[in-house]
């Protein structure tokens, strides 16, 4: 699911120390350019530090983000158990039976596809930009950047890692950086879509109150937004003006110029669409396996198609944990119109998280090894 930043999705071997890359988002490194513009003209190599070294060092204005990330989506949940006064906690667990083990691990499968899906769609990207690499390379890069997103305890995300790992095997950290933003970009664009298709092929799905009204406005926000963005990027006169410039504005240029390649690639960009596509029908599916799994598979794909690209968005605000609390909320207003008891709601969420946790420990080996070792794309 989406992430730049604290995963720049957003989604990251020789670094310097946990200190200086401390030093480095304060300025105080040299002390003659911002922060920001000092991490990124420095290939942000400071802050990709706290993602290689997480746990052993942590930046002390870090300190308390975790525990308060924790106490946020406790909060949350302790919300949806005060909205709902006959709420039982019990109902969550899934009762344990064959077929709800075939399903879940079906839904499982389902997931690391999609990672590998994802993968396949930024080497499209990597294509489309004149800097191509392997599937061998960016698949296990991918999972490395699950895993440091959704198991490392740290706010910065597997983004950072994409690009530092990518830049460190091709030499070009800020085309790098561009392929990361633009792959999360065009996945993110095809989301709006699959709600505004599922409204479309299920009409009663339209007359759902709160729950329709909160759907479209969530789609049409971020596809006006990502198009928006997507102008301003390839537009010469905003984003064209950093493509010459040194320093952090050299990343900005970068992706005007990988969007002004995706617009001379049309077929190219139409395959990375597609490839989004693919990859969140896939996330709809293993929710609907989840679904089965818990004993309310009646709800049907088009439900899902409808309401799961908004909960995907919402999830990723920076509130709690990797959504935890919020992606449950959302799954309780969009579903209980349709008649799925709010336990169940709760409990579809909180297995779904807990399978990508799982998928993201694929990410474990590639992830400790790329940071001992050099990687280079074949």
């Amino acid at each position: 699911m989406p992430e730049l930043p604290p995963s720049a999705e957003h989604t990251s071997d020789t670094a310097p120390s946990a200190h200086h890359g401390a030093a480095l988002l304060d300025g105080s490194a040299t002390g003659t350019e911002p922060g920001l513009a000092h991490l990124a003209s420095d290939s942000i190599t400071g802050l990709i530090d706290a993602v290689e070294t997480a746990g052993h060092r942590p930046e002390r204005r870090h300190r308390w983000a975790l525990p308060l990330r924790l106490g946020a989506s406790a909060l949350m949940l302790g919300i949806l158990y005060t909205r709902f006064p006959d709420f039982e906690w019990s109902e969550v667990a899934p009762e344990w039976s064959t077929a709800t083990i075939f399903w879940l691990l079906g839904a499982a499968l389902m997931m690391a596809a999609g990672i590998v899906l994802s993968a396949i769609r930024w080497q499209q990207v990597l294509r489309a930009m004149d800097i191509p690499s392997t599937l061998r390379f960016l698949v296990p890069l991918y999972f490395a950047g699950q895993f440091v997103s959704n198991v490392l305890p740290t706010t910065i995300g597997g983004d950072v890692l994409r690009v530092s790992r990518l830049s460190r095997s091709n030499g070009d950290s800020a085309a790098s950086f561009a392929s990361v933003v633009l792959e999360r970009l065009t996945g993110w664009l095809v989301l709006p879509v699959i709600t505004f298709f599922g409204l479309v092929i299920n009409p009663p799905l339209r007359n759902l109150g709160q729950a329709t009204v909160l759907a479209l406005t969530v789609g049409m926000a971020t596809l006006f937004a990502l198009i928006a963005i997507l102008l301003i990027a390839d537009n010469a006169r905003l984003g064209g003006r950093f493509a010459q410039k040194e320093g952090w504005r050299r990343f900005v240029g970068a992706v005007h110029l990988g969007v002004s390649k995706l617009r001379t690639h049309p077929w190219e960009t139409l395959g990375i669409i597609l490839a989004g596509l693919v990859y969140q029908l896939a996330l709809c599916v293993s929710a609907l396996m989840v679904a089965a799994g818990l004993g309310f598979g009646w709800l049907g794909i088009t439900a899902l198609l409808a309401f799961y690209p908004a909960v995907l968005i919402v999830q990723v605000l920076p509130i709690g944990i990797a959504g935890l609390g919020v992606r449950e909320g959302a799954f309780v207003l969009f579903l209980t119109p349709l008649g799925v008891p709010a336990e169940q709601a709760v409990a579809l969420g909180l297995v779904l998280y807990g399978l990508n946790l799982v998928v993201s420990l694929v990410g474990a080996p590639a992830f400790a090894v790329g940071g001992r070792v050099r990687q280079t794309a074949q």
